[in-house]
């Protein structure tokens, strides 16, 4: 192996990758949770048909369902971002401090829409857009 060879680093801006791609199945699991080992008779997660099942629930449970759906449409920019910055050769304390705020404010969103709180949920989303718009452009020189 050439020692001049840099190995690449999986970066903090990579973990966070990794985490928004798990809130989508943490969602999941909140709107599941208490239904799962339960009789489908009795109101209990259905693993025949996982999407009726949730289409046809309410409250937190539908709040959890669609913050999993949001999770998902977040997802593409948030990995394209970090990895056009990495590219870019973004400072990579910059970077994974943007990151970070992304996934911090990620799991606010989902707690404020479990929760039902609208105006403060869309407000931090907004937020999260606009980090996700920073990552993109922090390695632009």
């Amino acid at each position: 192996m050439n020692t001049s060879m840099q190995l690449a680093r999986f970066t903090v801006a990579y973990w966070c990758v990794l985490v928004a791609a798990l809130l989508p199945i943490v969602c999941a699991w909140i709107a599941k949770r208490g239904a799962l080992g339960k009789p489908v008779g009795q109101g209990g997660f259905d693993n025949s048909d996982p999407r009726g099942w949730l289409a046809r629930q309410s409250d937190w449970r539908a709040r959890a369902n669609a913050a999993q759906a949001n999770s998902f449409e977040v997802l593409p920019f948030f990995i394209g971002a970090v990895i056009i910055a990495h590219q870019l050769g973004a400072r990579q304390t910059w970077l994974d401090l943007l990151a970070m705020l992304f996934i911090m404010l990620r799991i606010f969103y989902i707690m404020m829409y479990v929760s039902n709180m609208p105006t403060a949920r869309s407000a931090v989303w907004g937020a999260a857009f606009f980090v996700n718009i920073a990552i993109l452009f922090v390695g632009y020189h």
